[in-house]
């Protein structure tokens, strides 16, 4: 059977199991429960064929996905058992971050010995980031306004599950010493992405400056880690697909399907603003950057579907790297751009924050104008750099920021219901809108080179990549 049928009659499968089930949910149809798992279970058969057919990392991860939603919902309490494969393969990824961003800075920057090539492209960066975080900030104030999600609810309803604890108030100067290490073992240790940069950065200068005899010895260490560490991705993202699927079953176990109306509007209305985000704010940049859109997204589908499934741009962060590299962004940007831009480029966070400040204020009936709005989610822009990579991060930074407002905490406890579902859909746009940037500087500084399409998606042997590379009869759908 050829792929493309295979593909076609999974599809269908899967969209009949799904309607069924919707319907049987909402009580517009009566059938036997038994009846509607063997449809969803059949129609999962036919996508692990197809997967088995198609021999893609990527296809088994989004397969992965499937698998796991079906198992949440079937199997609640052994898919909540499953959380701990996610967080193994949450810990594997977290150990190659630090030394992938460390060797490869120091190889970019140190490498080329053109440290006014390092700050050109380090403004530029900046710029970009600052840019379109505003828009996303704005497109999110403009959204809640209009749905006023937050109007409503009871707050005798809300039931706080779960403890957060607010972090303390961080002035300016706070923010400021955060940027900087002070034990760069701590930082590794800790998971401060933004001072492993600094640190990285400020070695790699040095190291440009001293002899060539010298400098040999370390770049060639360094080029040696960086390129075992990608390889070292590569065996860690075998297991992707049953970290994926044990966090997608375990968030659908322990949560079910039941959303309040006022928290499903706030999730629609999240889900909504990140599209037009995408699509009026990241699809004309690709656009005007001359970035290959079609190709762009099947190179971003890899990372995308983990950070999805992890809720963790950091888990994303090596598979995007790479992709963006093969892509024709040469390393030294990919790996100065995107670790900083973790830091500083959140469109989907800060659109995310953007809505959550408001509807906390509408949740418990206060009026802010818009000059009140605008101070908030700014401060929210200042204390969320550096939260990429921490689940649920926001959403500390979030109750710290609505106290220091003087507003009410329980709306936060609402929103935390649904924090997971709505954790997936932002840092998803999180890592596309980070590798979009390392395309858009690399354009920048004249040094983007789209290559054939080879290497796009990761493949389980370098068989099937070259079959990819060959024409459209190999061609992803």
């Amino acid at each position: 059977m050829k792929n493309s049928t295979l593909s076609i009659l999974t599809l269908i499968a899967i969209t009949i199991a799904a309607l069924l089930t919707v319907l049987q949910q909402y009580e517009l149809l009566a059938l036997p429960n038994e009846a509607l798992m063997a449809s969803r279970w059949f129609a999962i058969g036919l996508l692990i064929f197809y997967g088995i057919k198609k021999r893609s990392l990527t296809a088994w991860i989004l397969i992965s996905m499937v698998i796991g939603t079906e198992i949440g919902y079937d199997f609640p309490e052994f898919a909540t058992s499953l959380n701990v494969l996610s967080k193994v393969f949450l810990k594997l990824i977290k150990t190659i971050i630090a030394p992938l961003i460390f060797a490869t800075l120091v190889v970019g920057i140190a490498g080329h010995s053109n440290l006014k090539q390092v700050g050109s492209m380090g403004w530029k960066a900046i710029v970009y980031f600052e840019v379109v975080t505003t828009l996303a900030l704005f497109i999110g104030l403009a959204a809640i306004n209009l749905t006023r999600a937050g109007e409503g609810i009871d707050a005798s309803a809300i039931v706080a599950h779960e403890e957060i604890v607010a972090p303390p108030k961080q002035s300016a100067a706070d923010i400021i010493l955060h940027v900087f290490p002070e034990n760069i073992a701590k930082s590794i240790a800790e998971g401060q992405v933004l001072q492993i940069v600094v640190f990285s950065v400020l070695f790699a200068i040095g190291l440009a400056m001293v002899s060539e005899k010298k400098r040999k010895p370390m770049l060639d260490f360094c080029e040696s880690l960086s390129e075992t560490m990608f390889k070292f991705t590569n065996i860690i993202m075998y297991f992707a697909p049953v970290g994926v699927g044990a966090a997608i079953a375990y968030t659908v176990g322990h949560m079910g399907f039941g959303i309040l109306l006022n928290l499903f509007q706030l999730l629609a209305t999240l889900y909504i603003a990140l599209i037009v985000f995408c699509l009026v704010v990241l699809l004309p940049v690709a656009l005007i950057a001359r970035v290959p859109v079609k190709r762009f997204l099947k190179a971003i589908s890899g990372p995308v579907s983990i950070a999805f499934a992890t809720t963790s741009s950091e888990a994303a962060l090596p598979r995007a790297m790479e992709e963006m590299e093969k892509l024709g962004v040469p390393r030294r940007i990919v790996a100065f751009v995107m670790p900083t831009g973790y830091s500083f480029n959140l469109d989907g966070t800060t659109l995310y924050l953007a809505l959550a400040s408001v509807f906390v204020a509408q949740a418990a009936g206060i009026e802010l104008s818009i000059q009140e709005q605008l101070l908030m989610v700014f401060t929210l822009m200042l204390t969320s750099k550096g939260v990429a990579g921490v689940p649920r991060a926001s959403l500390v930074i979030l109750l710290g920021t609505v106290a220091s407002f003087n507003l009410p905490v329980w709306p936060v406890f609402a929103i935390l219901g649904i924090d997971e579902l709505m954790d997936m859909a932002r840092t998803s746009v999180n890592v596309t809108g980070n590798c979009l940037a390392t395309a858009v500087v690399a354009r920048w500084e004249g040094e983007f080179n789209p290559q054939p399409e080879i290497g796009l998606v990761a493949t389980t042997s370098p068989e099937i990549a070259a079959q990819l590379s060959e024409p459209e009869s190999h061609a992803v759908h």
